[in-house]
């Protein structure tokens, strides 16, 4: 596919990716997704270190099919002052840069954001750490994991009386990434619509998912309650919980609204409870929940997911399979959005992938094309567009400069 055929809501705009670890690149992919011209900048002989990042095929990393896609790769040493150089010069043409570097390491080479927007005031910096830019924490390494154990997320994941539980997957980094693509929008509007300037981003991966986390903070402020771990439970509505059916599959229900509570009794017959007056409540469900699971488990003991699926749908209650990624290429629903597309690998052949985040009517996204190579697009970046010399480039690759 034509890597200059961007038709988004973004075309238009160039992002310099220079992060790494996740959240930055996550950033930078959302935005290539929609549209803006993204330049991978990598370091020249170890790349980026999620190319090599879980699972891979052939050698090549699947993740980073993922994140590197739509992106233009480049081989380029910032720690070197010709390296910095190239930096500032593609930054001139940029309207956005993101790193993810600790605080103080672009301008110890010399590239902090006065450098940087010298040429280009209306460039946007978005800086994405672990802690923030500022404060005691902010020189301290960090990853995902460490703020979901600070945010409240893990004290609040797990079975009753068992230890927190943290994911199995990048929660708090792709909650930063979806963040920072939306901060990197509002920069934006405010530069283009507003008449405003450029401006540094600062954004951390402890702030979005301590949002995303809701009233815990509060609730403790105003009651002094930590909400406990409760498994698949909820303090808030039941029943709410995964259940096994008579094939061994499982199901999820929940019960956020008193009507589908009120269905659910009904379908697996105990429309008793209903007249109960704890049951008006999700909080006084809740607290009967022990009652609730066991009426709710043992109706769908005896039937199978398809039988339990069909029987909720008829009676208007919400239920969703338990999937893993074979079960959900296949759903039907799944399908029809073509949340999983088919997109054309230059070394896989064709590969599945969740597709853009969101539809949009006029505007849409598009996967151009999947994680390219270390240095794919050095020359054409370096020597085409910016004009620097090939021979200069050349003199640079050799010395490990550039890839």
């Amino acid at each position: 596919m034509n890597r200059h055929a961007a038709t988004g809501p973004l075309a238009g705009v160039r992002v310099i990716d220079a992060s790494t670890v996740l959240a930055g690149p996550m950033a930078a992919q959302i935005l290539g997704d929609f549209g803006a011209d993204v330049i991978k900048v990598e370091h020249p002989t170890v790349g980026d270190s999620f190319r090599n990042h879980g699972h891979s095929k052939a050698g090549h990393g699947l993740w980073w099919k993922i994140l590197g896609r739509n992106k233009r790769c480049i081989g380029l040493y910032l720690g070197d002052p010709e390296g910095a150089e190239i930096l500032v010069d593609l930054a001139r043409t940029a309207d956005v840069v993101i790193e993810n570097f600790r605080p103080g390491t672009l301008e110890r080479w010399g590239l902090g954001y006065d450098r940087l927007s010298a040429d280009n005031p209306g460039l946007i910096l978005a800086r994405v750490t672990a802690f923030g830019q500022t404060g005691p924490y902010a020189g301290r390494p960090g990853f995902g994991t460490l703020v979901e154990s600070m945010s409240g997320f893990a004290a609040m994941t797990g079975e009753p009386g068992g230890p927190p539980t943290l994911p199995p997957f990048g929660l708090a980094d792709s909650i930063a990434g979806m963040a920072a693509a939306n901060a990197v929008t509002m920069a934006l509007y405010h530069r283009d619509a507003r008449g405003g300037s450029g401006q540094v981003l600062d954004v951390s991966l402890l702030e979005p998912i301590v949002t995303a986390l809701g009233p815990h903070v509060i609730t403790w402020d105003q009651l002094q309650t930590i909400p406990p771990r409760l498994g698949n439970r909820s303090g808030n509505n039941a029943p709410r919980n995964t259940y096994r059916t008579l094939d061994e599959s499982w199901v999820a229900i929940s019960t956020s609204a008193n009507s589908i509570a009120e269905r659910v009794m009904r379908l697996v017959g105990h429309p008793e409870v209903i007249d109960e007056p704890w049951f008006a409540s999700g909080r006084g469900r809740a607290e009967h929940a022990d009652l609730l699971d066991g009426y709710v488990a043992d109706w769908i003991g005896q039937r199978t997911r398809a039988e339990v699926i069909k029987a909720f749908e008829a009676a208007d209650a919400a239920v969703a399979p338990v999937y893993d990624a074979s079960d959900l290429v296949e759903d039907e629903q799944v399908r029809a959005l073509d949340m999983v597309t088919t997109v054309q690998d230059d070394d896989l052949g064709p590969v599945r992938m969740q597709n853009v985040l969101f539809r949009m009517s006029h505007t849409p996204g598009a996967i151009r094309w999947t994680g390219r190579d270390l240095g794919a697009d050095t020359d054409e970046v370096l020597v085409r567009e910016l004009g620097i010399d090939a021979d200069r480039v050349a003199a640079l690759r050799e010395r490990g400069v550039v890839a």
